[in-house]
């Protein structure tokens, strides 16, 4: 294949490169190793072509549907799919009406793949129920949603339930290695040379998806212009224009500029903010709800916990301008702007949202600790879910234990300055972090 047959076929229609890459077996099966691993149960079954009614439940982008797809490839009956967002009772009872004919004149068992069980409501799954029962289909259903909650209690009681965990960054790079060197259903015929930066940014901003990753790969190979030898380089600079949509700049006109001086002035002079408020909305005819909001916003980015009180009157403010108006709000609001701008600052909260945003681009995943998940429900603990320890049994009313995903350990992300209010929570973070731990 060249590069024009190969862009000739990727018209639209034709399969894209994460399609054409989707694993056909379980050896190109890439993650859940818990399940699918050497020796284990789902493994096996899936080999020996004796799988039974199974349940596949976690997040988006795990491989449920891929697994769905290799069972199609390896088992010798018959694989129906439906989707449940659009399949009804009667395509269900057809189903099952072809798999009683299908085994009473072959013998041949029927594999019904349902995607998106949760969306099937509970006739939809009354109706299949019988027919899971009597063993005249075997059910394979996938879901986002937690099965206890949104699956028929008798069928999932006759499923095995297997939970796949979120992918992570390597799973991303390995599918774009595979995928650069094979030459019929990838990249590999193409004279690509790809920098080892550039593909640990796709999988990074990829976040574990792999379609996502492979897209991106792709719209790289296809859009960089070949060198002078032929060869087409994917640098980070590419990469970056890839998988990342470009920023749209904001406007440079006087309104923005008076918006921005506004603001500024918030964190240092209680004339100016008074002063370009005024300018703005008496002498340039702006709207004060875009000071109103821009106030609100000051008043959590600027201020936030050194004075909480600023955030209740500039939402006061707000409340007065829609209700007696303007210019009878003016003095409302300029009490809201004085008192922002005299107020203790701290940009606690933007620094600790920063941080976590920083942490979500070196994340491999993020999975919900098993002890902090939904626990009420009979099935939790079959799960794994327990291990909560309730802060207010204990002295403080606080417990030492984890509340972020494990790979992040106990990274802190917020610190209270020792300005206004945020010095007694300063105060409060160094008491909780030198307390001996409970066991």
């Amino acid at each position: 294949m060249d590069l024009f047959s190969y862009q000739a076929e990727n018209t639209p229609g034709a399969k894209l490169l994460a399609d054409r890459m989707r694993p056909l077996t379980l050896d190109e099966y890439i993650g859940q190793e818990h399940i699918v691993g050497p020796g284990k149960l789902l493994r096996r079954a899936i080999e020996a072509d004796q799988i039974s009614s199974i349940l596949l439940y976690g997040p988006p982008g795990t491989g449920k549907t891929t697994l769905a797809h290799i069972i199609s490839h390896r088992t010798q009956g018959e694989f129906v799919k439906l989707n449940a967002v659009d399949a009804s009772v009667k395509d269900v009872r057809e189903v099952i009406e072809q798999a009683k004919q299908t085994k009473a004149l072959y013998n041949r068992k029927t594999i019904l793949f349902l995607d998106e069980v949760h969306r099937f409501n509970t006739a939809r799954q009354d109706a299949l129920l019988p027919a899971v029962e009597q063993g005249i289909i075997i059910f394979i259903g996938a879901t986002t949603e937690n099965p206890y909650h949104h699956v028929n209690g008798a069928l999932l009681s006759r499923s095995t339930l297997f939970e796949l965990h979120a992918l992570t960054h390597e799973h991303s790079l390995t599918a774009m290695r595979r995928a650069l060197a094979d030459g019929e259903r990838g990249l590999g015929f193409l004279p690509l040379e790809a920098d080892e930066e550039a593909l640990e940014h796709i999988a990074r901003m990829a976040n574990g998806d792999i379609r996502r990753a492979l897209n991106a790969l792709e719209l790289a190979a296809l859009t960089t212009p070949p060198a002078p030898d032929g060869t087409i380089r994917l640098t980070l600079e590419v990469a970056e224009e890839s998988i990342r949509r470009p920023t749209i700049k904001a406007d440079e006109s006087t309104q923005y500029d008076v918006l921005s001086a506004f603001h500024k002035s918030i964190r240092g002079s209680s004339d100016a903010a008074l002063f370009w408020f005024l300018y703005a909305v008496e002498k340039l005819g702006m709207d004060p709800m875009t000071f109103l909001r821009r106030l609100i916003v000051a008043s959590s980015e600027d201020i936030g916990l050194a004075n909480p009180q600023a955030m209740v009157q500039s939402v006061t403010a707000m409340d007065a301008y829609h209700k007696i108006g303007w210019p009878e709000s003016k003095y409302v609001i300029a009490q809201a702007i004085l008192f922002a701008v005299e107020s203790p600052k701290s940009n606690s909260i933007p620094v600790t949202l920063s941080k976590i945003t920083a942490a979500f681009d070196r994340l491999k995943s993020a999975e919900v600790p098993h002890h902090l998940r939904d626990a009420h429900y009979s099935g939790a603990a079959k799960l794994g879910y327990v291990g909560y320890r309730y802060p207010h049994d204990y002295p403080g009313h606080y417990v030492d234990q984890p509340y972020l995903p494990d790979n992040l350990g106990k990274e802190v992300f917020f610190e209270a300055s020792e300005q206004g209010m945020e010095e007694k929570m300063k105060v409060n973070q160094q008491r909780r972090r030198n307390r001996p731990a409970s066991s």
